[in-house]
């Protein structure tokens, strides 16, 4: 994906202030203090922070705009071709029970190419009654997300997008770039899901989905390839000329167990969705999905190995965002009131910048297939996609355009290395894909695999939002550079699905 000067260079100065504080940053941490002060308010701790124009706050400044509370800057990358984006985010806070605490997260984000997405995200929390034990020394609480106690989350959400330049090449494994167009899309969700963690050793987790689903296509002019009413129609791209409401639910199991004295982290999760179109059954379908990602630690104190946290809103990146550690630890001179205050705070700290030594091997395994009754299709904007980005921001196959592959079945690997360089928060990155497409179930374990490699920069620091750079080559047709920003904070939740 392009990315036009003005986008490069707002997505290099957030870089730059986010390593100067791997370089700046002071070695000693400062002494623990006997009293709990609350928090000041945007204003002064902007001031603080902000307030001078010297490279050693650079980040403590970067950090407060673009992860703070209750009000920071968004950014991040729409999907692949809409470009680099920017806008506000607020984070809420709404009256606890004892056993429920309730936050709501808004946003809106806007590109140069006038694409956008604005949403509005509640979210409940089930924080049942633990006792407060006290001990001396260090929180036993581990450097991973993950090892974090799960709780139950109920999300509601209203999500709008928009967005002005997508591509589409045909469906199947046997398109050409020749039959490359474009067209825009808008796409509003309505929902809500459920995630009801079981048996903690193994980090399960039962999940559910609600979502109405409102998708317009439109013409998509000005490109340097025809619109795609000017070479497609219903036939050859299903859903082209009309595109009904959508009742979706989804039904899945999730486990992210730790293995191996914390070296081995997977994260497994197999899906269920059905599509309904009440007024147009014909697009009616049913999809099934396996997801299936291991990561290797290479250093097993600091490796750090980021998952979505489901308590926190996609804007936020809370460590402990329930606000209550089930333990408390205490310096010798601070009395028990302290503690408990403490326990009881709500966290808006994000994780910290990282200077260790850090490093992985990843393998990730994807299976997406989908179940039609006769003379029922899957609509093309629903199909998922293979090649360099898909509508989601997730990379695949990158030497290849974005959208490059779309079909109702899709398969990928992908072999992953990452580690950090020096003492900076920037990593360097190894990807090897394969993936194959295909129109019906049966073919798509024939044929031959498409290849494509990738190597370049990450940016994985604090709660920012990861940042890739990566050069790709390998497949037939040439070689495709990506710079991509996620547009959630690292830490934060994710955002409902376009397809």
């Amino acid at each position: 994906m392009k990315v036009k000067r003005s986008s490069a260079q707002a997505l290099i100065s957030v870089c730059l202030s986010v390593a100067a504080h791997g370089v700046f940053a002071q070695e000693n941490p400062a002494p623990a203090k006997t009293e709990v002060v609350d928090d000041p308010s945007e204003i002064v701790k902007f001031k603080e922070s902000c307030g001078s124009f010297q490279l050693k706050g650079a980040a403590g400044c970067a950090e407060l705009l673009f992860t703070g509370h209750p009000v920071h800057i968004a950014v991040g990358n729409l999907a692949p071709q809409n470009r680099f984006g920017a806008g506000l985010a607020y984070i809420g806070f709404l009256k606890p029970t004892e056993t429920w605490r309730p936050s709501w997260n808004a946003d809106s984000v806007a590109t140069p190419n006038g694409s956008w997405r604005a949403g509005v995200y509640f979210k409940f929390v089930h924080t049942p009654n633990f006792s407060t034990t006290v001990h001396y020394g260090k929180p036993k609480i581990k450097s991973n997300l993950t090892e974090l106690p799960e709780h139950t989350v109920v999300n509601l959400y209203a999500q709008a997008i928009s967005l002005n330049k997508l591509t589409f090449f045909g469906l199947g494994p046997f398109s050409t770039e020749a039959g490359r167009s474009y067209f825009g899309m808008r796409e509003i969700i309505v929902g809500s899901s459920v995630v009801k963690p079981l048996f903690p050793r193994l980090n399960v987790s039962l999940l559910g989905e609600a979502n109405g689903r409102f998708v317009d296509i439109r013409s998509s002019n000005g490109n340097s390839s025809p619109s795609i009413e000017a070479l497609y129609s219903d036939t050859t791209a299903p859903g082209l000329s009309t595109q009904p409401g959508f009742l979706q639910l989804g039904e899945g199991i999730r486990m992210r167990p730790i293995f191996w004295d914390d070296r081995l982290h997977l994260n497994y999760q197999a899906s269920y969705q059905q599509f309904f179109a009440p007024t147009n059954s014909q697009f009616s379908f049913q999809r099934f999905t396996i997801d299936l990602s291991h990561n290797i630690a290479l250093y097993k104190t600091t490796t750090r190995i980021y998952v979505p946290r489901d308590a926190n809103g996609p804007d936020e990146c809370s460590i402990d965002r329930v606000g209550k550690f089930p333990s408390c630890s205490l310096d010798k001179n601070v009395q028990m009131s302290n503690c408990e205050k403490v326990a009881g705070k709500d966290s808006s700290e994000c994780k910290s910048i990282s200077r260790d030594l850090q490093g992985t091997i990843g393998l990730r395994f994807f299976y997406s297939t989908s179940v039609t009754q006769d003379q029922h299709t899957v609509p093309f904007y629903f199909q998922p996609t293979l090649g360099g980005g898909d509508i989601n921001g997730n990379p695949s196959l990158s030497s290849y355009q974005d959208y490059r592959f779309r079909a109702p079945d899709v398969m990928f690997v992908r072999e992953s290395f990452e580690h950090s360089v020096w003492s900076l928060p920037l990593g360097v990155a190894f990807m090897a894909d394969e993936g194959r497409v295909s129109l019906a179930r049966s073919d798509l374990g024939a044929g031959p695999w498409i290849h494509s490699f990738s190597a370049g920069l990450t940016l994985r620091a604090g709660g920012f939002p990861q940042v890739f750079l990566l050069f790709s080559w390998g497949g037939k047709e040439g070689t495709h550079t990506i710079v991509n920003v996620n547009t959630s904070l690292l830490g934060g939740a994710t955002r409902p699905s376009l397809m």
